[in-house]
């Protein structure tokens, strides 16, 4: 039923994805991302420096914790070393369909929600589920093929949430904060979803991007990227720069939940996902943000004369920023207090 319901949403396409990309034609120009100030920035041929972070020292060594945020307040990404793999997109498509989102939802199989006719598409598919809260979670479409997958996706969340939770006590620590400033706002049952990204092979890579730029919607999000194909590029001074694989280690991104929580003081980069001609590429992504209606703006601790409140306070922001992505607007700027009268 759901394969079905996937199928007539994108009957305005000429041709799937994956048979472009087997034959090597060229994309349908729903794809095709038109020039705008986002998209046509500069891109550098140099890898960026991302900082690489111990965990381990984090509460014992204040040159360690000093470099987290210096690292966040930058690039907005730093790695730790873990493993976890997962080959859900080897499956035959017949299978995979199996686990089909439906129309106008985002968890389970499928390309890009179609929401309006002049949206660009990515050249992407992806398998979407939420793992936290436990009791949210659409068992129907979590894989029972490999046979290990619950299990794998299970032990993987929970030590990255474990993570996740580590990392927002150390950023509060080191804004010289109570450790549960961030956390709190997440609330009781914060969410945490899981995204399986997978990149085929694109005949037009000048044309066509893998995921359109845009910054996180989440407090924080984790990568794992491709052990071997690049794709993931941020955005540092107006340039598109690369960011490396290193393999057995995870890239750590902030999103604007975040950014809004610090009063603008850690940031969510812009990046984007490019896509390749010889290979094809995979990547994880864990995304962890506040419950839907607690409501979320700076710590009070960071908010003073010599740096005001620069965001409003909100609920609900995941759907604010997806409008703005889809729209090709920016979400923080949207939410940003633009006059001084307008503080409260």
């Amino acid at each position: 039923m759901a394969g079905n319901l996937l199928s007539s949403e994108e009957k305005s396409l000429p041709r799937s994805i994956q048979e472009m990309s087997i034959d090597g034609d060229e994309p349908s120009p729903q794809f095709v991302v038109k020039g705008n100030s986002i998209v046509s920035k500069e891109t550098a041929t140099e890898l960026i420096q991302i900082p690489i972070i111990d965990l381990s020292l984090l509460s014992s060594s204040e040159a360690e914790l000093e470099k987290l945020k210096s690292a966040l307040s930058s690039a907005g990404c730093f790695q730790k070393v873990r493993e976890v793999a997962k080959q859900f997109f080897a499956l035959p498509e017949e299978e995979k369909q199996k686990y089909a989102r439906a129309v106008n939802e985002s968890e389970g199989y499928g390309n890009d929600r179609i929401v309006s006719e002049k949206q660009v598409l990515d050249w992407s598919y992806r398998l979407t589920l939420r793992v936290f809260p436990r009791d949210k979670r659409r068992l129907s479409l979590w894989p029972k093929n490999p046979s290990d997958f619950s299990d794998t996706l299970e032990e993987f969340s929970t030590k990255v949430k474990s993570v996740m939770d580590y990392l927002s006590r150390s950023m509060a620590r080191s804004l010289n904060l109570e450790e549960d400033s961030f956390l709190n706002q997440f609330g009781e049952q914060p969410l945490m979803l899981a995204r399986f990204n997978f990149y085929p092979r694109c005949s037009r890579p000048d044309l066509v991007l893998g995921v359109k730029p845009h910054t996180d919607r989440s407090g924080i999000t984790v990568l794992l990227q491709d052990k071997e194909v690049e794709g993931l590029q941020i955005l540092v001074d107006d340039k598109w720069v690369n960011v490396p694989t290193i393999p057995d280690a995870l890239v750590v991104n902030l999103g604007d939940q975040m950014q809004i929580m610090s009063n603008g003081i850690f940031k969510s980069p812009m990046h984007r996902v490019v896509t390749n001609t010889e290979k094809l590429r995979m990547s994880v992504a864990m995304f962890n943000e506040p419950e839907p209606e607690n409501e979320i703006g700076p710590v009070e601790g960071l908010i003073d004369e010599t740096r005001p409140r620069l965001y409003r306070n909100m609920k609900n922001y995941g759907d604010i920023n997806y409008r703005c992505y889809q729209e090709g607007k920016i979400a923080l700027e949207t939410v940003k207090i633009a006059h001084n009268s307008d503080q409260k």
